[in-house]
């Protein structure tokens, strides 16, 4: 059910795809909401209220009311829960379909994103920071092209989005890590 009058939302973060998401669930769901613009590594992650609002001093952060929620995939979800019920940007809960929604967002989020695209990222494109890490880097292209394939045989059939005909937040989640490590 979609709340008749949606609490004050606010969302923090810019210029990442972690942050593309939830920037695109709101825009998918035609929900207004205050854009706080910040960005990794500016040093506005470090400050007294932005470490209040999120201690891990990262981006995206969505504030709801009283509510604050970290973590790209986590506020897609929870937007499509509490504010698109009749959108299907995510499957209603308790239900198949439900199942295998979360079953290709944990896929994309672990197998994608995590193990593979964000060691690539720190190593690679953040190597001042992370160091550098060749053998790290060559094992993370190799296991993101064998989950990608993953991905390209379950589309083989045709379908336009993940779970068929209805576009869901997993299709977001995948199409911004679809670039793969060559981003």
């Amino acid at each position: 059910m979609t709340p008749a009058n949606p609490s004050k939302l606010t969302l923090w973060g810019a210029s990442t795809t972690r942050t593309m998401r939830p920037h695109w669930a709101l825009h998918e769901l035609r929900l207004d909401y205050e854009k706080q613009m910040v960005t990794p590594r500016s040093g506005e992650l470090q400050t007294a209220h932005f470490r209040a609002l999120n201690p891990r001093e990262k981006v995206p952060v969505l504030q709801d009311g009283d509510l604050t929620l970290v973590e790209s995939a986590a506020i897609v979800n929870y937007l499509g829960d509490n504010y698109g019920a009749d959108s299907g940007l995510t499957p209603a809960p308790a239900t198949r379909a439900r199942a295998g929604y979360d079953q290709w967002c944990f896929f994309i989020m672990m197998e994608l994103d995590a193990h593979t695209l964000y060691v690539i990222r720190k190593h690679a494109g953040l190597s001042e920071l992370y160091g550098e890490a060749p053998a790290a880097i060559r094992a993370a292209e190799e296991g993101f092209r064998k989950q990608a394939h993953v991905v390209d045989l379950e589309l083989e059939d045709g379908r336009p989005f993940l779970l068929g005909d209805t576009f869901t937040g997993a299709d977001i989640l995948l199409t911004t890590c679809s670039t793969g490590p060559e981003s």
